[in-house]
């Protein structure tokens, strides 16, 4: 998706462009415009005479690093106000008062985040990127670590490539007390993004700066039973914004071929123990996975779409109907292929999903195709539960079923 950014004269009607911008295009990204509200309740740029505030989160090949620019209306010129430290995760929150102090939140991978008052100071001579102001700070709060037992989690960020040359990542999480070169049952994690290009498919996301939270049903619990864990593996699927999902299942494959292989060649992954675990979306990759490759000992679907043709009229970004491109449909739904599914596979789900796209029975005839196919698997229906979960008894059954899972057909797989 293109985003063009225009700025009009209302006086004279006259306009002109000012950003022309890839919106898949993270290290490029100038931002967001920040606001304030007026005494009258009208909320409008915040704006120093024809400059406009600018936050964003600082995306590079190292991971994020928000940062707080000004920039004059309709120019290409910025000042960098404040950019997070490179061993860091901090980021802008709010002005206090006027614009040369501002509340701030910083934390690390070992410290718990805690908010500032950080006050910007002289110009200083600063290499193009980096902040272009002194900054002196002052603690706010003193949160302190609700859970050291996580911090003994290690982090690493890992490039590496596709087949194709297309430039990859995932973040590396191993267990506390890992030994190195020890291998270990692991656990895949992953959304899949339409790009129109390789450069932006490649770009890096997340930050291994921030600071670790084990919370509501997710698949990070796995690190304390001793799995590495691959997060936010990239699965970039690369074409024309019109045909991408022509060729859905190949990129799909060749993404997971490209991680696995590289946390093998890391020493991590035991290439016989290794999970795949997927939401939404996600969940359709985990079962085409399971469907059209034999990478994974096992997986875990969540709310998924299984079957595309119960959206006739399109989903993500696919702009096409199923009339118009029934064979690309047909392709990337797994209930299709469910006499392929030869892994055991753990089908979640909300019994309420109210997402037009992934309907509680998107699951429940999935599973029933496996089954019926004679493959293993499991349903869960959530009462109550919508496209996420959010009830305690949920959340803590799912973790329960997702550890279950795992620790029988990965972790002690025979």
């Amino acid at each position: 998706r293109w985003r063009y950014d225009w700025i009009l004269d209302v006086d004279t009607g006259a306009s002109r462009l000012w950003f022309d911008l890839n919106e898949s295009d993270r290290y490029n990204s100038p931002g967001s415009p920040l606001r304030r509200t007026l005494p009258n309740g009208v909320m409008v740029l915040h704006q120093k005479g024809d400059a406009v505030y600018f936050a964003g989160i600082g995306a590079t090949d190292e991971g994020d690093r928000p940062f707080l620019d000004l920039r004059p209306m309709g120019s290409r010129e910025v000042r960098r106000l404040f950019r997070s430290s490179p061993d860091r995760y901090e980021s802008f929150v709010a002005f206090a008062g006027d614009e040369d102090r501002f509340v701030m939140r910083s934390e690390s991978a070992v410290d718990a985040p805690n908010y500032y008052l950080a006050t910007l100071g002289a110009e200083i001579e600063a290499p193009a990127g980096e902040a272009a102001r002194a900054l002196t700070r002052a603690p706010i709060t003193r949160f302190v670590d609700p859970t050291p037992q996580v911090r003994r989690i290690e982090k690493r960020l890992v490039r590496y490539e596709r087949a194709d040359g297309v430039p990859l990542s995932f973040e590396l999480l191993l267990p506390p007390g890992y030994a190195p070169g020890t291998r270990l049952p692991t656990v895949l994690y992953a959304y899949p993004l339409e790009y129109s290009d390789p450069a932006t498919a490649g770009q890096v996301r997340g930050s291994t700066k921030r600071f670790s939270r084990l919370y509501g049903a997710s698949h990070l619990f796995f690190l304390l039973r001793g799995y590495a864990v691959l997060d936010n593996a990239a699965m970039p699927m690369i074409g024309d914004p019109e045909t991408t999902y022509d060729s859905f299942v190949p990129q799909l494959v060749a993404d997971a071929e490209a991680a696995v292989a590289k946390a093998v060649e890391l020493g991590v992954a035991d290439p016989k123990r290794i999970g795949v675990i997927g939401h939404s979306h996600g969940g359709l990759m985990v079962a085409n996975l399971l469907a059209h490759t034999d990478l994974f000992r096992a997986g875990i679907a969540r709310s998924g779409s299984y079957n595309k043709t119960m959206q006739p009229f399109g989903f993500q970004s696919e702009r096409r109907t199923l009339f118009e491109a029934r064979d690309a449909y047909i392709e990337l739904s797994p209930t299709f292929f469910a006499d392929k599914v030869n892994e055991p596979v753990l089908v979640i789900h909300g019994a309420a999903d109210a997402n037009p796209g992934t309907l509680t029975i998107q699951s429940e005839v999935f599973f029933e195709a496996v089954r019926g196919s004679g493959g293993t698997a499991r349903l869960v229906l959530l009462p109550f539960e919508d496209h996420g979960y959010r009830a305690r008894e949920s959340v803590e059954h799912v973790l329960w079923e997702q550890i279950t899972w795992f620790d029988k057909h990965v972790k002690n797989a025979k």
